[in-house]
């Protein structure tokens, strides 16, 4: 069947289309499409410099926003340029044309809660006119709706200075899409509110592993006692802990990598921990690995397989980092591997003592480049350990506060993929051909 009966979508129509969030509040869902002004017309530039003044030089970090020179580069480096720097107020706005991961056209900020600063004069300033919401357009620079059409003017790599050669009137030129005051208000309001729930409940992760922290200190004894600073109920007239090598107390093993050139000796199941795996440590037990061998790897190496519940301890390149096993799995020679014998030692409470230690660990590995522990250390290691039932009640207690951590971060991270969706759906999908 023709097509040539189905009229084609006018440029108009597209472009109300384009300018439609596919999320929106009720009482505005019958306003029809959003404007999308050009940012000379709703802003206007700020020259202002700085002259006499003393005001606190800043720069501006992709992802961080604004920050003192002092701190970003460790020292002031505005120099005799000072006096040409701008005047910005909070509630101002300024563009910084360098490029970065997160940023590749440049980061725009509001400048909040500083009072008055002195921007580099290579930044690009401005101030809303009445009508237009900071908070919204706060929102809209964040979702890189600037960058997006900023890509067709820059014809080359960044200069020798790493800014972009993005010209003031270019810069200006960019529409941004947006709603009346009111809904712009309503968008702002709504992401704000979720930001500050974000921020609260991230203070409460802070507290959760701030008391962790306090309560490892005092649960185990400091350098030179044998008794605790804090004990349970059942355990205060247990006596001393004993101070014994670690070797005595559980199995000692290590890794080792099989030959990369024999493609059998990989991808055979066996879970097998790397350098690779750094960022699943430190956090209670591991369960799966980048990178699996086979049993031929194992069989035709040096390699172990060592049991579920297996304590380890990264010896270099996270020097320190320790986990537990959940299953059966293989190390590389990066790591030391405790099998804990079940009658004088508990696995979780060996975990919590290396927790404990990692600040020692990381002063005693040495090296030029790569930081390492050599094996003597760990043939020597002692630890103090009171009874097994005590060993126990430890674990326990840190456990549940680590699953407590594990819960709070798990909601932030539900959260932030909430504002993720939210800030696609709340602003109308930018293409390269936004309304001319």
């Amino acid at each position: 069947m023709s097509n040539k009966g189905v009229s084609a979508m006018s440029k108009d129509d597209k472009e109300k289309t384009a300018l439609m969030p596919r999320l929106r509040f009720p009482e505005f869902r019958e306003l029809g499409a959003w404007a999308a002004p050009k940012l000379e017309e709703i802003s206007t530039q700020i020259d202002e410099r700085v002259g006499d003044r003393r005001l606190t030089p800043v720069s501006i970090s992709a992802g961080v926003g604004f920050v003192p020179q002092a701190e970003k580069f460790g020292r002031d480096i505005s120099g005799s340029q000072y006096r040409l720097y701008t005047v910005i107020r909070d509630g101002d706005f300024a563009y910084n044309k360098g490029n970065s991961l997160k940023f590749p056209q440049g980061c725009i900020y509001e400048l909040q809660g500083w009072g008055e600063v002195a921007a580099p004069n290579v930044f690009i300033c401005f101030r809303l006119k009445a009508g237009y919401e900071n908070g919204f357009f706060r929102y809209c620079f964040e979702n890189n709706v600037h960058g997006l059409q900023l890509k067709k003017h820059i014809t080359s790599g960044a200069r020798s200075n790493g800014l972009l050669n993005i010209s003031r009137g270019a810069f200006f030129g960019v529409r941004i899409p947006a709603p009346r005051q009111q809904e712009q208000q309503k968008i702002a309001d709504c992401l704000s509110s979720l930001d500050e729930l974000i921020t609260a409940e991230g203070q409460k992760l802070s507290t959760f592993k701030a008391h962790k922290k306090g309560l490892i200190q005092r649960l185990f004894p400091r350098k030179g006692e044998s008794i605790p600073g804090l004990r349970f109920p059942g355990f205060r007239d247990a006596g001393d802990w004993t101070e014994e090598k670690l070797e005595n107390l559980a199995s000692r093993g290590s890794g080792h990598t099989p030959s990369k050139s024999n493609a059998e000796y990989y991808d055979g199941g066996i879970k097998w921990v790397s350098l690779a795996d750094s960022k699943r440590l430190d956090c209670g037990l591991i369960s799966r690995t980048e990178v699996e061998i086979s049993d031929q790897g194992i069989n035709n190496s040096s390699a172990v397989l060592h049991p579920a519940g297996t304590v380890i301890l990264s010896r270099d390149a996270g020097v320190g980092k320790s986990a537990i096993m959940e299953y059966p799995m293989a190390v590389s020679q990066h790591f030391i591997a405790w099998t804990c014998d079940p009658a004088r030692l508990v696995n979780w409470f060996l975990y919590y003592e290396l927790q404990r230690s990692k600040h020692l660990f990381e002063r005693v590995a040495s090296g030029s480049t790569i930081k390492t522990i050599g094996l003597p250390f760990f043939v020597e290691m002692r630890i103090k350990v009171p009874s097994l039932p005590e060993q126990q009640k430890i674990a326990d207690c840190l456990s549940s506060l680590d699953e407590l951590i594990a819960a709070q971060s798990q909601k932030i991270d539900i959260l932030k993929l909430h504002r993720k969706g939210l800030l696609q759906q709340l602003f109308p999908v930018m293409v390269a051909g936004v309304p001319a």
